[in-house]
């Protein structure tokens, strides 16, 4: 029972009290029925013996009366247990079947009551289904009809995914305004240190200050630049184009230097549609921290393919050995592997978090896997151009 539904339950619950009161009512019209022909059973039950020799009806003698009076007396038990019998019988057969329409109605009854928790229900699936952080709460139920406690619980609910729409937007706002904000300083800054380093007569040490500084600025205008790409792939992709990720792997893998390192490809056609853009910085992430987080003499494979309806993208790589707890950490933004925030090294930790952010945003996903000896191999998984194009 534990696994019923609520309209099971109110099913069974309805047929089962129906049931209830159906018997209780056959039990006291069989009591009533029952006492009524027992009166006029009883009723005088010594009629044979007011009459007196000569004075029985019909040209009777009293014996012979007497005998007439016990016949009548034993067809009245006989038609008394025949009526019960039938009334007991009849009014039970009638109670199931009234009681099966009643099960039937209150079914019907409970999936109309249990229509506004079904809207509930369907609204936070989709708004939990959602991709990405804060995608899909423009949703609302919006459930019409009186002020009751089903509206009143969809009206919270509104009310709560309203906030946390506007909450999860003012944080995407503010981190692409504060990064657009934070691009104009760090360019001031570059101009005026070459200025200062590329200047007649700047001594040594200054040429040295300029080129830590122009480090540093390079540094933070990376950052920023993923910071401002994290905020775009968790935007919804509205505008889609054809792409192919094995145009776009090929294209990222000849634009990426690793000579130290074996470079494997295996790119068969893998169609689908979506921002080219984001997907091959999507893929140059991948490719990226293959190459740098990888040892000497290593390699990185890099796969696409098609299968079940799935554009797949494929990234592995040798490298240090990867514990399986800790792969969903690194896709959080400013973790990497054995450190909780970014240390002065020449990642930031937003790498795989662009990664996820991006394939979401398309309606897939990325998923990793370490490989036995070191490294990981990440996939994407991404709806290909058929699935996606209207039947």
């Amino acid at each position: 029972m534990s696994s019923w539904t609520i309209r099971v339950r109110l099913t069974v619950l309805y047929g089962g009290l129906f049931f209830v009161a159906g018997a209780l009512l056959l039990a006291v019209t069989y009591l009533l029925v029952e006492q009524s022909l027992d009166r006029r059973v009883d009723a005088n039950p010594d009629l044979a013996a007011s009459f007196t020799e000569g004075t029985a009806p019909w040209g009777l003698n009293s014996d012979q009366f007497a005998d007439t009076i016990r016949q009548f007396r034993a067809e009245q038990l006989r038609f008394r247990e025949e009526t019960m019998n039938s009334l007991l019988k009849q009014g039970g057969i009638a109670l199931l079947g009234v009681g099966g329409a009643a099960a039937g109605l209150g079914w019907l009854v409970a999936g109309r009551a249990l229509q506004p928790l079904h809207r509930i229900t369907e609204t936070a699936q989709r708004i939990a289904g959602a991709d990405g952080v804060g995608r899909g709460l423009h949703e609302r139920i919006a459930l019409p009809g009186p002020r009751d406690e089903v509206k009143k619980l969809a009206d919270t609910f509104d009310l709560m995914v309203e906030r946390l729409d506007r909450s999860f937007d003012g944080q995407r706002r503010f981190v692409a305004n504060a990064s657009h904000e934070l691009r104009t300083p760090l360019a001031l800054n570059r101009a005026l240190v070459e200025l200062a380093v590329t200047r007649q007569g700047a001594t040594t040490e200054t040429q040295q200050l300029g080129e830590s500084l122009l480090a540093v600025n390079d540094r933070h205008e990376r950052l920023i630049d993923g910071l401002l790409m994290l905020a775009d792939a968790e935007n919804a992709i509205t505008e889609r184009a054809p792409v192919d990720l094995a145009d776009v792997a090929g294209h990222v893998l000849d634009q990426s230097a690793a000579p130290a390192l074996e470079t494997r490809r295996d790119l068969r056609p893998a169609a689908t549609t979506g921002d080219p853009i984001l997907l091959e910085r999507l893929t140059q992430n991948l490719v990226e921290n293959a190459i740098r987080h990888n040892v000497p003499d290593g390699w990185v494979a890099v796969s696409t393919t098609t299968t079940a309806g799935c554009a797949v993208l494929s990234v592995a790589n040798t490298g240090p050995v990867v514990p399986a707890y800790e792969i969903e950490t690194l896709f959080q933004p400013f973790r990497r592997l054995h450190r909780d925030r970014i240390d002065g090294g020449r990642g930031f930790g937003l790498g795989l978090s662009i990664v996820r952010a991006v394939a979401r945003a398309h309606g897939g996903d990325a998923q990793a896997q370490p490989r036995p000896g070191g490294g990981l191999t990440v996939t994407v998984t991404l709806p290909s151009a058929s699935a996606l194009s209207p039947v």
